[in-house]
C-alpha cells in the first residue's frame, strides 16, 4: 500500500519542484533495513519507482533505466600467491582505498547499448568501471592485474553482479527490478542509485539508502569482537580448548 500511494501521489507532490522540461525519478525499495540472523540464506530486494515526464507526456522513444546497488566501501589489501621452492607464499600485494563490499548493476538493456564508455566510467556503471582507488604506487599494468583479480574473486562469490535486460519498464512510466542479496553480503550502509538515460545522456538520478545489519546472537558476537576484543579472544580460546577436551573425552570412552 505504501508503494502504491507513493506512485499515485508523486506527481502532485513533485509538480512544483520539478525542473522544467526534465523528467524526475521517484524510486523506492521493498526493504530499507535488512536483518541478518543465524538462518540468513540471502534475500531478494525489489527496487521500483516512477518516471515523471514533463507535462505527463511519455516520449516516443522510450528511455532506459540503470539501477546500482552498492556498499559498504572499504579499504582492502589484495595478495597474490606464488609457488616458491615448492611452497605457496604471498609474493605481491596491492591496496585499494574504496572497494565496495557488494556491487550489483541492473539495466533495461546492456549498458554498452545505452551509454558510451566515458559516461559509464564517470557514473561507475558496470563492474569494469569501478573506481577502486589504488593506494600503492605500482605500475599501471600491475595495478590493473590486481583490480581484475579482486573483481573476479568477488564475482565468483556473488558479490559483484551485472544484470542486463533485468529492469522492466511498464508504459514508459513505471520500472521494477529484483536484485538478489547473497548470504555472504557484508553488513553496513548501502545506496540504491537509479539513473534515467536517453540518447546516451543521463537525464535524471535518484538515491535511496539501505542498511544491512546483523541481528540477534550474530549481532551480539560482532559487537563483542569489536568492543571487547581482548576478552572476546580469551573466551574464544577457552571455548575452543573446552570443546576439544570434551570431544577427546567422548572419543576415548567410545
Amino acid at each position: 500500500m505504501r508503494a502504491l500511494a507513493l506512485l499515485l501521489l508523486a506527481p502532485l507532490l513533485l509538480a512544483q519542484n520539478r525542473p522544467p522540461n526534465q523528467p524526475v525519478l521517484v524510486p523506492d525499495v521493498s526493504q530499507r533495513d535488512i536483518r541478518i540472523i543465524y538462518s540468513f540464506t540471502g534475500a531478494e530486494l525489489l527496487l521500483f519507482g516512477a518516471i515523471l515526464h514533463p507535462g505527463g507526456r511519455i516520449p516516443d522513444k522510450p528511455a532506459d533505466i540503470i539501477v546500482v546497488l552498492k556498499g559498504p566501501t572499504e579499504s582492502i589489501v589484495v595478495r597474490e600467491k606464488r609457488k616458491i621452492a615448492g611452497i605457496w607464499m604471498n609474493a605481491a600485494s596491492a591496496r585499494f582505498r574504496s572497494a565496495p563490499g557488494f556491487y550489483a548493476v541492473a539495466s533495461s538493456r546492456p549498458i554498452g547499448e545505452i551509454i558510451d564508455e566515458r559516461t559509464a566510467a564517470i557514473y561507475e556503471l558496470g563492474v569494469g568501471n569501478l573506481q577502486l582507488s589504488a593506494a600503492d604506487a605500482g605500475s599501471l599494468a600491475q595495478t590493473k592485474r590486481f583490480e581484475n583479480g579482486l573483481v573476479d574473486l568477488r564475482q565468483r562469490n556473488g558479490l559483484y553482479v551485472e544484470q542486463p535486460d533485468a529492469v522492466e519498464i511498464t508504459d514508459g512510466a513505471l520500472y521494477r527490478v529484483h536484485i538478489a542479496i547473497p548470504a555472504r553480503v557484508p553488513v553496513g550502509d548501502y545506496t540504491a542509485e537509479t539513473f534515467l538515460v536517453q540518447d546516451g545522456r543521463v537525464l535524471a538520478g535518484a538515491v535511496r539508502e539501505i542498511a544491512i545489519r546483523k541481528s540477534g546472537f550474530e549481532r551480539f558476537v560482532a559487537m563483542a569482537a569489536e568492543r571487547w576484543s581482548f576478552l572476546y579472544g580469551v573466551v574464544s580460546i577457552a571455548l575452543a580448548l573446552l570443546l576439544g577436551w570434551a570431544a577427546g573425552s567422548l572419543f576415548r570412552r567410545v
